[in-house]
């Protein structure tokens, strides 16, 4: 979907400026709440209590010291030298692989639950497809004191058991969903349908920046603490601003939240990484940017991938966290305006990427940013002598047995 040259402009002011998404939700064309009327109060219930939250001096404090003190914030802003001398561009990495529990998730999770508190809630029930989510989940849970639920596909369990293990570990119950295609959409409708049932005593902490309105929004104003540290960061440590910036997107959250700070910085170039899966061909990819288009999922428009017949379509990455049909509807505005380049890498250039972080850096990523790694490299063939941020958005231990299953670990 393309937005006319003359909406564009005041449509990325707004959204510079913290004036979108608009009351109804939306981000220009996108977004909205798509959702069960009964699901509505609970919504209405989510936004307000959001945003006394965000307007509360006293809780943001409070919320501040627990990043500092028991996330880990700031995480380091990283000069990978090994990398830039292979690419012949200068290397920055933000580390969220250092944050408690391994990846960005953690962000969203710990904000989230205290708004369950502050809400009420009895329980917590969440999803997860890589499984990072449902640790931070579980671990922000036992943090305030509330019990969690994290849905997963089996398939999903299977190739990040570690992560399954690290759930029940910290109190969580995982329930196995064997349904649908068995990866995160399907965890996704199993844990709409638990709200669904008990929308005044249960929360929905959903994992990324997907969904009804307010959960796009409220995701990435958890999440963009990525990019104000990152921005302040790079201009302490390089000296300005970086030439081209680079995250992986499924959802979007690790994305959106380290975009956002450099949305209005022109000179600045961004790009969204997708899941290229094996092919762009339906069916054997995830991404939803590059291959789908305009449509419904899980309460919000956005892009998504479906056939002809209005059917989603099943997705194939071998990045569990980036295994999703659609799209932050932010995301799909940025791509409408032209302000973020969204392009793929496909399942063997994330894993020789990854191969390679490890052999030059002494750092395993995980599957999703190791997409990444691969496009900023790409572009620094083109572009020699840049200086390029990555949003390293977790570590890969839990990457282990798809890397063992795939003959990369012996």
């Amino acid at each position: 979907m393309k937005i006319a040259a003359s909406e564009g402009p005041a449509l990325l002011a707004a959204l510079v400026g913290g004036d979108l998404p608009d009351a109804d939700g939306r981000f220009g064309p996108f977004g909205g709440r798509f959702a069960p009327e009964t699901l509505m109060p609970a919504l209405s219930r989510l936004e307000g209590a959001a945003r006394e939250f965000f307007a509360d001096g006293g809780a943001c404090e409070a919320l501040d010291r627990e990043r500092r003190q028991w996330i880990g914030r700031p995480t380091p802003l990283t000069r990978a030298h090994h990398l830039e001398e292979a690419w012949g561009a200068q290397v920055w990495l933000k580390r969220e692989d250092l944050a408690h529990t391994g990846a960005h998730k953690i962000n969203n999770a710990l904000g989230q639950a205290h708004l369950a508190l502050k809400l009420g809630a009895r329980r917590v029930v969440a999803e997860t497809g890589a499984g990072q989510h449902g640790v931070a989940a579980a671990a922000a849970c036992a943090r305030v004191g509330l019990p969690c639920s994290v849905y997963m596909g089996v398939l999903d369990m299977e190739r990040q058991a570690p992560n399954v293990q690290r759930m029940h570990q910290l109190g969580a119950e995982v329930v196995a969903v064997d349904k649908g295609d068995r990866t995160l959409r399907a965890a996704t409708d199993e844990a709409f349908r638990t709200w669904v049932a008990d929308p005044e005593g249960v929360y929905y902490l959903l994992g990324s920046a997907v969904g009804p309105h307010p959960y796009p929004w409220l995701v990435r104003e958890l999440q963009r603490v990525i990019g104000d540290e990152a921005r302040s960061q790079f201009a302490e440590q390089a000296g300005g601003l970086p030439d081209a910036i680079f995250a992986c997107v499924g959802g979007g959250s690790n994305a959106i939240g380290l975009f956002h700070a450099f949305l209005g910085d022109e000179e600045v170039r961004i790009y969204g990484v997708e899941a290229g899966g094996k092919s762009l061909d339906p069916g054997e990819n995830a991404a939803s940017l590059s291959a789908g288009r305009p449509g419904v999922l899980h309460g919000s428009y956005s892009m998504l991938l479906y056939d002809d017949d209005g059917q989603v379509l099943e997705t194939s990455s071998i990045s569990a966290g980036l295994d999703y049909p659609g799209v932050g509807p932010e995301h799909a505005l940025l791509q409408a305006l032209g302000r973020v380049s969204y392009v793929t890498a496909d399942d063997s250039e994330a894993l020789e990427s990854l191969a390679e972080c490890c052999k030059l850096e002494g750092i395993l990523p995980a599957l999703e940013p190791a997409h990444a790694f691969f496009a900023a490299r790409r572009w620094s063939a083109e572009n020699p002598g840049k200086r390029i941020l990555i949003g390293l958005s977790g570590r890969g231990d839990k990457d282990m047995p798809t890397l063992t299953a795939v003959g990369r670990v012996s």
